[in-house]
């Protein structure tokens, strides 16, 4: 899943920050997803010629690579002073970075990848990178030098496809309910077992903390509009959103579950209404429900929680999700790569962008600069040596995936091509639900219908 407009490591996980889209909003969900279709049009067109990347070397044996990411504000001046200490120890590779927010990202690599002008060195997300690795727009890392052996075998594995490792893992993030224990007293409601919890107890407990708090403020935000959710609510179902073969893993009635429980909620006052979450989605992370005090829960990804925190004012707690049986290891988490470091294919200097990606995973010098935030370190020796430089709620969060660690299922699919489009039909039908336009049957008919035609 990927992160917000806003980029850095503070987009939410599921529907605590995603739209439920009102009926005027449909205009601009189409527009989006006419964007991203365009996008992956220009990018059918890498099969025309070569090139790309930097230039040859220069007279004087010199390097350029260029380096394209997407983030905020620390992000971009982290990863620079992560650059600059490569350069350090290899003088004759210089670094050119390129960086913007989330929103410009893909539509500008797909125009560059299309023109034969792919930065050498990309940024790539769990979602576009079978759609780049399927057009030959990713280099196969497997027959450059970088070392693996450290890395995390889940994490490792989510690179890895029919075109090879066409991406290294540059952090583990899991799917995440974070609380907000003030609310919690403030209710006198206590904080729940995460351990032993279900989803029946989550909307119970969550529809306490919203009577017995002051009118506005709900127990917990909406799960719901994105893959994340969704793919945690199937595997406990034992279905799942994609296959290894690349289709869709479910069938209307599962997605039709995943949203009567949704609607239910809301009407129980478990979660706000459907106008509500529209209302709350426009506001940025430090006025969202979880650090306002309006939610006592939320769904979010495990390395949002030191932004949050910070929001907040005051500590979070990170919670497992809930399951069917209230066992732990029925809950269906995984290690999601937050990001992967990637290669063009038509780069010039494949070795010495390899070194790069190398670098970023495995030393510990990068380790020190980049810390946590693109998520914990997968190289656990990287982990091990950056732990005492880690700010408090880092360290939680480190912390929060080493102890799930023997309770995760088998890693998903990776999304197949045309698994830009999901999100957006996933937005888009939860709207429809919520603002009774459509029973959850009929929209998980037409639903599954449109995700099927994406991805064929």
């Amino acid at each position: 899943m990927p992160e917000n407009p806003k980029g850095e490591a503070v987009a939410p996980a599921t529907a605590s920050k995603t739209r439920v889209a009102a009926p005027k909003a449909k205009r601009r969900l189409r527009a989006s997803a006419l964007v991203a279709a365009t996008a992956a049009a220009v990018l059918a067109l890498t099969a025309c010629g070569g090139g790309g990347g930097s230039e040859a070397k220069s007279a004087d044996g010199k390097v350029e690579l260029r380096f394209s990411w997407w983030g905020g504000d620390k992000r971009a001046q982290l990863t620079q002073e992560a650059i600059a200490a490569f350069e350090a120890e290899n003088p004759n590779i210089k670094i050119k970075p390129e960086y913007g927010d989330w929103s410009g990202y893909w539509d500008k690599l797909a125009t560059q990848v299309a023109a034969n002008d792919a930065p050498d060195i990309i940024q790539m997300d769990e979602k576009y990178i079978t759609e780049y690795s399927s057009r030959g727009a990713l280099l196969d890392l497997s027959k450059h030098d970088i070392d693996t052996s450290k890395l995390d075998e889940a994490a490792l594995n989510a690179g890895k496809g029919e075109d090879g490792l066409t991406g290294i893992a540059a952090g583990i993030n899991a799917a995440t309910i974070l609380a907000n224990p003030a609310v919690f007293q403030a209710a006198g409601v206590p904080l729940p077992d995460d351990k032993t919890w279900t989803w029946e107890d989550f909307e119970r407990i969550a529809a306490e903390v919203t009577a017995k708090s002051p009118k506005g403020t709900y127990g917990a935000a909406a799960y719901g509009t994105d893959e994340a959710s969704l793919g945690v609510w199937l595997r406990q179902n034992g279905k799942s959103l994609y296959t290894q073969d690349g289709k869709l893993g479910f069938e209307p009635s599962d997605i039709k579950g995943y949203w009567e429980f949704l609607k239910q909620m809301s009407e129980n006052k478990a979660v706000p209404t459907a106008s509500e979450i529209v209302e709350a989605e426009a506001a940025p992370l430090d006025q969202s429900g979880l650090a306002t005090g309006k939610n006592g829960m939320a769904f979010w990804w495990s390395n949002q929680l030191p932004a949050l925190e910070k929001a907040a004012g005051g500590e979070l707690q990170i919670l497992r999700f809930p399951s069917k049986t209230g066992k732990a290891e029925d809950a269906g988490l995984w290690y999601k790569a937050s990001q992967f470091w990637s290669a063009s294919s038509r780069t010039k200097h494949p070795e010495e962008a390899a070194k790069f990606i190398n670098f970023l995973a495995n030393n510990v010098k990068a380790g020190e600069v980049l810390l946590a935030d693109r998520g914990v370190y997968p190289n656990s020796e990287v982990r091990e040596a950056i732990a005492p430089k880690l700010a408090k709620a880092d360290v939680k969060v480190v912390d929060f995936i080493g102890a799930i660690k023997e309770e995760l299922g088998e890693a998903p699919a990776a999304p197949p091509k045309g698994a830009g489009a999901i999100q957006e039909i996933i937005k888009r039908y939860t709207s429809e639900v919520m603002f009774n336009r459509l029973s959850a049957e009929e929209a998980g008919k037409k639903a599954v219908d449109e995700m099927k035609s994406a991805i064929s």
